[in-house]
């Protein structure tokens, strides 16, 4: 039987087990994305389909996140969640290999992006309770560097195959299934569950007393007295100001088309990005625990605006292409430090609940993004909804800062 130090390091690995589940989820996921819009046109579809298809499927995981999130705090273990997130993502998405219109993409990315829901709040939860305090930051970063490495990995693997080895979209879909088994190998074998009082640990439930057993079920029940503090909903409408101009990056994707750039280097632009996320994801984590996170987490929402203003009024080639290297800067400096935010800030009792109400909200809007964007490019051609992202953008960074500077954001969590 392990001793409590040794149970205590395992869990602390969990840290570098999750970069490397993600790692490999992102290689599998990548190689079918970036060149997803290419792939709809040969199937008829054009900028409305592929707004319905983003929208619908991000008003999926919305929905599976806020339900996740609650389970999360309320279930023995979260594993078996995190498990299976994973394992339907990774079982749905080669299946993209045989479709023939673009409601069955829908269909297999109203699945995927479920599943992703599923398994975020959970996972994030994990990741909080195998790191050190004052390093969430950092651990978050380095689950972000992972994630983005895998997210270079993919599309380079879709270039060899699309450009030197002359397969067809659809082989690169199957041969995207290994790198996603990998992912439930790893996450099912090596992934060590951290719930307090859980029931994971056979050997150890057979000596549960009526008196654990009694705190174990108050445990359970303690969620719903913690009051999430007005703070943390300043944060969530500054974000989701933000994300109602954050539409699916499947329409970078097409604005590079656009203006010129091939269907077959839609990876490459991938890879431009994830190139920079994954250098500086982990530094930006690291910086964020030191600084002010809300203020980070501005700087990366005015370099959004940046991109997207380039991306509106596409001066060239070249411009498109340094603004995509731009968007990982972006990406670094606000997605994980943004859930490290809410994370550190929320008693861990309802750290699921705040972040399945996070990832709800904010999901929405991100709907609301990708079908408003659809229809404009349709209406008014691709420049106007790219200046509308640039600008809600540089409003939800000055609400940031204005929230930083007032101690706004300094939250407490308090109960009734």
């Amino acid at each position: 039987m392990q001793t409590e130090e040794s149970q205590q390091a395992d869990i602390a690995r969990n840290v570098y087990v999750l970069g490397v589940t993600s790692l490999l989820n992102d290689t599998a996921s990548e190689m079918a994305y970036w060149i997803l819009p290419a792939f709809l046109t040969t199937i008829g579809a054009g900028p409305a389909q592929l707004g319905v298809i983003e929208g619908i499927a991000e008003s999926a995981a919305s929905l599976i996140k806020l339900f996740s999130g609650r389970l999360t705090d309320r279930l023995p273990r979260r594993k078996p969640l995190v498990i299976l997130g994973y394992t339907i993502a990774n079982v749905v998405k080669p299946v993209l290999a045989i479709v023939n219109s673009w409601w069955q993409v829908l269909l297999i990315r109203f699945t995927d992006r479920a599943a992703k829901g599923l398994r975020g709040a959970p996972r994030d939860v994990m990741l909080a309770e195998s790191t050190e305090k004052g390093k969430l930051g950092a651990a978050f970063g380095l689950l972000q560097a992972m994630d983005s490495a895998g997210a270079i990995l993919g599309p380079l693997v879709a270039i060899l195959m699309l450009d030197m080895l002359h397969s067809s979209m659809r082989k690169v879909f199957w041969i995207a299934a290994i790198p996603g088994f990998l992912t439930i190998a790893v996450v099912t074998l090596f992934v060590r569950e951290t719930r307090s009082g859980r029931a994971a640990d056979a050997s150890s439930s057979a000596r549960v007393t009526a008196d654990s057993a009694e705190r174990n079920a108050t445990q359970v029940s303690r969620p719903q007295s913690v009051v999430l503090p007005g703070s943390f909903y300043y944060v969530l409408a500054a974000v989701t100001l933000f994300s109602l101009g954050n539409s699916s990056d499947m329409f970078l994707i097409l604005r590079a088309q656009n203006i010129g750039i091939p269907p077959a280097f839609a990876p490459v632009l991938g890879l431009a990005f994830n190139f920079v996320y994954t250098l500086v994801a982990w530094p930006a984590g690291k910086i964020s625990d030191k600084v002010s996170k809300p203020v980070v987490a501005a700087v990366g929402y005015l370099v959004f605006a940046a991109v997207y203003l380039v991306f509106a009024a596409a001066p060239s080639r070249a411009a498109i292409w340094a603004a995509m290297t731009g968007y990982g800067v972006y990406y670094s400096l606000t997605d994980p430090v943004l859930r490290a935010l809410v994370v550190q800030t929320i008693a861990p009792e309802a750290r699921g609940r705040a972040l399945g109400i996070f990832f709800f909200v904010t999901s929405i809007a991100t709907l609301s993004a990708s079908l408003l964007t659809g229809e404009m490019w349709k209406h008014f051609g691709a420049a106007l909804p790219f200046y509308l992202s640039g600008g809600l953008a540089i409003v939800a960074a000055l609400m940031l800062l204005a929230g930083s500077r007032h101690s706004a954001l300094g939250i407490q969590t308090k109960r009734e």
